[in-house]
């Protein structure tokens, strides 16, 4: 039973009984700590990757002092995600942050999308913004990203890979 509603893309809470979406996470909310802030009721279920996506950034007249996170399709990378059970009070909570669909012209969209872990692929929810790419990040917000990777467990290359990306400013403490 468990295995069927994990294809689904959802999961059953052990011990609430109530369905929790599966949510990939791939940039500050790769934090464990700061998903535990944000969604209290939404443990780590694994992490994986999302084959066939690239992160890269965009919509940098949007916020953040520079352009924004989001992931986009490339046959030949790979964006490191952890995968959270979320629950509908969570879920609530997590798009009003996000800006997913909060008015006609939200920040970002929620989109399917299936992540291959270690013991099989499944079927999650993730944000993709809803802008064109292109722009910088800001250091901050680039060192920010950097950090919730390390923290989640991300290879060391992907890590290195994300802080030696350019961004604008001066250091990820401006």
């Amino acid at each position: 039973m468990r295995r069927h509603a994990i294809a689904a893309g959802y999961a059953i809470a052990a011990g609430y009984g109530a369905q929790v979406a599966l949510y990939a996470a791939y940039a500050s909310n790769l934090d464990p700590d700061q998903m535990m802030e944000r969604c209290p009721h939404s443990p780590v279920q694994s992490m994986g990757w999302l084959r066939g996506w690239r992160m890269t950034f965009g919509g940098e007249d949007v916020g953040w002092d520079g352009a924004l996170v989001t992931v986009v399709q490339d046959p030949q990378a790979a964006t490191y995600v952890m995968i959270y059970d979320v629950s509908p009070l969570d879920e609530k909570v997590l798009d009003e942050w996000e800006g997913a669909g909060v008015s006609s012209a939200g920040v970002y969209d929620k989109l399917r999308v299936r992540v291959s872990t270690l013991d099989e692929d499944v079927l999650a929810w993730t944000y993709v913004l809803v802008a064109y790419e292109g722009g910088l990040p800001s250091c901050r917000y680039l060192g920010l990203i950097s950090e919730a990777a390390e923290k989640a467990g991300a290879p060391a290359d992907y890590v290195a890979q994300l802080r030696a990306h350019p961004c604008t400013g001066t250091s990820p403490s401006d």
